[in-house]
C-alpha cells in the first residue's frame, strides 16, 4: 500500500474533524498552530519542542490540504 492510497483511504470529514481538534488544540489563550506561526514569523521559533509543536499541529491542514489537491487533480484530469 502506497502512501498515497493510504492518504485517500482517510475520509475527508475525519481529516476535517483532525484540523478542528489536534490542529486547533488547545483553544485557550489561542491555538497552538497560531502562536507557532507567529514565532516562525517573527524568527522565535528555537525549541526544538516549539518546532515539534509546530509541525504536530499543522499536520493535519497539511495532510487536508493535500487530499484536497489530488481530489481536484484527479477530477480535473478526467481519471
Amino acid at each position: 500500500m502506497t502512501i498515497v492510497s493510504m492518504l485517500n483511504s482517510i475520509p475527508i470529514p475525519v481529516l476535517v474533524i483532525l484540523c478542528l481538534t489536534l490542529g486547533l488544540a488547545p483553544f485557550f489563550p489561542e491555538p497552538h498552530l497560531w502562536e507557532k506561526l507567529r514565532m516562525l514569523l517573527h524568527g522565535t521559533l528555537n525549541r526544538p519542542i516549539d518546532i515539534f509543536d509546530l509541525g504536530l499541529h499543522a499536520l493535519p491542514f497539511v495532510l487536508l490540504a493535500v487530499r484536497l489537491a489530488a481530489l481536484f487533480w484527479k477530477s480535473t484530469s478526467g481519471e
